[in-house]
Order: C-alpha cells, then structure tokens, then sequence
C-alpha cells in the first residue's frame, strides 16, 4: 500500500470524540454545549473535565488548592522560574518566559514526572499488597529497580514545607483520609526509619489525595501541565524591571575548564 493511501482519509478531514467549534456558534466539549452546560463551571472545573472527563467540584477545589499551596512560588532561583527570569531580561514575551517555564517542568526529579510517577507508584504498591506483598517488600523493590521512590526525598532540604498546609487544606474540604494517602504516610513512615532517611514530598502527598478520587497517573499529568505558571509570570514580570541582562549573570574567571586548548580556525 502506498504511503500516501494510508492518509488519504485523514486529509481535510479529522474524526474526534472531544469536541469543536461550528461557523453556527456552537462550541462543544465531550459531548456538552459548552455555553449551556458548562457556562457557570469554574475554570479548574471546565479544566477538569476537558482533560479527565470528570465533573467534581471536589476535585477541582482540590486541584486549585494544590495550584497554589504546592507550584508558583515566585522564587526565581526555582529551576523552571529561572526560565521565566531570564526572559524578562532578555526582553522576551511573557507568552515565549511562560511556555518555556512549562516546558521545562518536564523533569525527572521535580515537576510533572514526580506528579506522574508517585501517582504511578502508589496505584502499584496497592495492588500489590492486596496481593500478598509486604510493604517493605514492595519498597525496596522499587529501589532496586529505580534507585529511588517518587514521591519521597527533596533534592537541598530534608523535609517539605507544602506537606501541613496541603493536608490541612485537603481536610478542610473533606479529603485527606482515603487509602491512597494514608499509603503514601504509611510508605513515609518506614523510608524515614531506614538507612535512606526519605522524608515524604509534596508529589506524593498530591498523588496520594488524588488517587483517593479517582484521578489516574495520567490523568494528574495532563492537570497539572500549567499548574506552576502562577509563579513563572511573576519571576518574569520583576525581571522586566531589572537590567537587561542582568539575571545571574558568571564572570568567565569563575569558571573552571579543564578540556583541551585547541584553535578554531573558521572559514571565510
């Protein structure tokens, strides 16, 4: 079969169960009009059910609560804020400081894999213990696997500042009790007993909660994707302010270079 006969139904044409937009004025999204239907939602709410297909203003609180106790800190030394700092100064855009602060949240040891994977674990070490495992059995198989658990230590500190007051706003909207995150605590507990010394983060306290409704690892991914531009656009907006250039800058004398000495002779 041709190459191009395997695209031949997809040209000026694409199927799609999630919605669109018609020239009548009708706008549609996972089968609802999204003026009629979905007109008063929040936009955590609209958010959650483009992305999950859930309609829960339960979680969608839950989710803006995290938003803002666990993401934006508007610390430029955070390393997706630098980003957004470092455009300011350059003169960019706020939209170029935002989707570059977004991009690279997609990290392996802070940002969206964290959110993903400690999700991804706590679903795993639940099967598995209604298995027959043993927690600790299930612990340092994830450690001889990965050499580390998502969800547990922090890079520069021992401990996780966002833990309480996540709790505490989760328990003030009826969350906080389901078996998802007393297994996160439960994990925490025996990695902060071992040689290891984890202490429980904020990826696996948020992944623990959400479990607890239903949210897969996932579906938490795609939540959570523009959930620290609160504290990008900031760092960008005070960098406006300052000199151009002038984010961070390193004297040539501080570095250290040990490679080889060559000449570089460019043809003209």
């Amino acid at each position: 079969m041709p190459v191009h006969s395997k695209l031949e139904t997809f040209e000026d044409n694409w199927r799609t169960s999630m919605g669109g937009w018609s020239p009548e004025g009708k706008v549609v999204l996972r089968g609802k009009d999204v003026f009629k239907d979905l007109g008063n939602n929040s936009w955590m709410e609209y958010l959650l059910f483009a992305s999950t297909g859930k309609e829960s203003p339960k979680i969608a609180r839950l989710m803006e609560g995290m938003w803002v106790i666990c993401t934006s800190f508007p610390d430029p030394r955070i390393w997706n804020n630098r980003v957004s700092a470092l455009a300011g100064t350059t003169r960019s855009t706020g939209v170029l400081a935002a989707a570059a602060s977004v991009a690279v949240t997609e990290a392996t040891i802070y940002g969206l894999k964290p959110i993903k994977g400690a999700t991804d674990f706590l679903y795993r070490a639940d099967k598995r213990l209604a298995e027959g495992e043993t927690l600790e059995q299930i612990i340092k198989a994830e450690l001889k696997q990965y050499r580390s658990v998502y969800g547990y230590g922090r890079p520069l500190v021992t401990g996780d500042e966002r833990v309480e007051p996540m709790m505490d706003f989760a328990r003030s909207i009826g969350c906080g009790e389901g078996k998802y995150i007393k297994l996160a605590f439960a994990i925490a507990e025996y990695l902060s007993n071992s040689r290891f010394k984890y202490q429980i983060n904020i990826a696996a306290v948020c992944a623990g909660l959400l479990a607890d409704e239903g949210l897969k690892p996932m579906e938490f991914y795609h939540m959570a994707t523009l959930a620290f531009t609160a504290g990008a656009m900031p760092c960008f907006i005070d960098a406006l302010d300052h000199q151009e250039g002038s984010f961070f800058p390193l004297r040539t004398s501080r570095l250290n270079f040990t490679g080889g000495e060559t000449v570089k002779h460019w043809r003209v």
